[in-house]
């Protein structure tokens, strides 16, 4: 999930007990295959340990869920510019100040999104072919708030076809965005499941309330094909869910 320009954004937000830790988990190379994947991400630096010896790791695959009296999501993301970046391991999308998601008494400020291809969760053991990650902060605690949106193709979705089109293809390329609209990839219900995880990328940290929209948001096949292009395989695969609850809205 989150990465460098994530991390600094969290530094200079403020109230972020994890950012030193997360920082030098950035700096530790990492990947998705090989000795640097992520059966050996926890041998990589100390500060990656809970990747293997945590209890509430994520993604998981979302099965048995537990029908609950959970609160809506409320989303007051806004129009505006941004920096789309390929930082080495996704495409992401840093976003300005302003937008939110509100869940109960929560209020969670969106930071940034970016894209994994497989969808890193599952549901009842199927993946789809991407999902989205929309990172917030928890305005009081500075908890992670994330939600998840399944991609599948189908029509076309001008938001994600506009993002697609400028997809920086180098690593650390950075293209300034004068028009994104995040509201685009939302799909109509809101309806969705949630658990208690983690970053699903090193340092692998426990403080993520995760929040996964059960309806997918269809795209062109066309601009799926652009992303895995450049990222084929960059999801982490599903962790054990330790007698976690999976709770959902709909």
């Amino acid at each position: 999930m989150h990465r460098r320009n994530l991390i600094k954004g969290f530094i200079a937000l403020g109230a972020c007990p994890i950012c030193a830790q997360a920082a030098r988990a950035a700096d530790t190379h990492w990947g998705y295959d090989g000795q640097e994947g992520p059966e050996h991400w926890a041998d990589l630096g100390s500060s990656n340990f809970v990747c293997s010896g945590g209890t509430q790791q994520s993604p998981i695959d979302i099965a048995d869920a537990v029908r609950a009296d959970i609160p809506d999501i409320a989303i007051g993301w806004h129009e505006g510019g941004g920096t789309m970046v390929n930082n080495g391991h996704t495409i992401q999308i840093n976003m300005p100040e302003g937008s939110t998601l509100r869940r109960g008494d929560h209020v969670y400020e969106l930071l940034q999104f970016h894209f994994h291809a497989p969808s890193e969760h599952h549901v009842d053991g199927s993946a789809f072919p991407m999902e989205a990650h929309f990172v917030h902060k928890d305005t009081r605690s500075g908890a992670l708030g994330v939600l998840g949106v399944f991609l599948k193709p189908g029509r076309a979705n001008e938001s994600f076809a506009d993002l697609a089109a400028a997809f920086p293809a180098q690593k650390g390329e950075k293209v300034e965005i004068a028009d994104i609209d995040p509201n685009g990839l939302l799909p109509a219900s809101l309806a969705y499941w949630t658990y208690e995880g983690s970053l699903t990328t090193p340092p692998c940290t426990e403080n993520v309330d995760w929040m996964l929209a059960m309806e997918p948001v269809e795209v062109d096949e066309a601009d799926i094909k652009r992303f895995t292009a450049l990222y084929p395989m960059n999801a982490r695969p599903v962790r054990a869910p330790n007698r976690r609850f999976i709770l959902s809205l709909g």
